[in-house]
């Protein structure tokens, strides 16, 4: 095969007793799983069970930080001082590589969840609170960035590993930031409009944003979100379609970085 990508999802973002998506399934299909670490959801037994669903599936795990916002699932916006913030993301990072230490696995990357990915994109002072974070505890830590992005420029300017991100399922603004979730038709949950819209950002290296204007993307991960209903069928879909296109989904360790 020639050209190499990686599908990665966020899973493990159940609590206690209540599951949210289906991670076994999603598991089958990625190649890297963004883990939840207690903040935003996730709890130890959840992130050792997911942990070792990976190992078991090949799979390589990152730490997936978010705010501490179990109620509103980390997708509510917290201002708050970078220090504070940093100190936040390295606690994350140091539980997920305890709960890996379980299933003999490295933490291999980082994404930021929700609110915090949104604000980071925007705010050079969060996004560089998150490099910071990484460079201490695991400056071996690929940092994944929607492509452009604040944190696309911390990762750069602090000589981290960067994986460029694009997004399976989700819509785009003209400044090549996601379109919220508040506007309706903003997640695609048809199979054939999401290989068509991930196919072109691969092949082309565009999006075509809400308003109909082509806007520049290059990713080398793309993300599938699990939580969705209809995510496994989305994400199966695409990986059957890139794979007919000749293209390999891969670990992030396995990228040319």
């Amino acid at each position: 095969m020639g050209k190499k990508i990686n599908l990665n999802a966020d899973i493990a973002e159940g609590w206690g007793a209540y599951d949210i998506g289906n991670d076994a399934e999603l598991m089958k299909i990625i190649k890297s799983a963004n883990i939840a670490c207690g903040f935003h959801a996730g709890d130890p037994n959840t992130m050792h069970r997911l942990c070792m669903l990976a190992k078991e599936n090949d799979v390589s795990v990152g730490v997936h930080p978010g705010f501490n916002d179990l109620w509103g699932f980390g997708r509510r916006r917290i201002e708050m001082r970078p220090r504070d913030l940093e100190y936040m993301v390295a606690y994350q990072i140091g539980a997920l590589q305890a709960m890996a230490a379980y299933a003999g696995l490295e933490v291999t990357h980082l994404k930021p969840h929700g609110a915090l990915n949104n604000m980071a994109a925007e705010n050079e002072d969060y996004a560089m609170a998150i490099g910071r974070a990484i460079k201490t505890v695991d400056k071996d830590i690929i940092y994944v960035a929607l492509y452009g992005s604040q944190m696309q420029k911390a990762a750069e300017k602090l000589g981290l590993p960067l994986a460029r991100e694009g997004f399976v399922d989700r819509k785009y603004d003209d400044d090549g930031n996601l379109a919220s979730r508040a506007i309706p038709g903003t997640v695609l949950k048809e199979p054939q409009a999401a290989i068509e819209h991930t196919l072109r950002m691969i092949e082309e290296g565009v999006v075509v944003s809400m308003s109909g204007k082509r806007v520049k993307v290059e990713a080398d991960t793309f993300c599938v979100h699990g939580d969705e209903a209809t995510g496994v069928k989305v994400a199966g879909a695409v990986r059957k379609a890139l794979e007919a296109a000749g293209i390999e989904v891969v670990k992030l360790t396995s990228m040319s970085l």
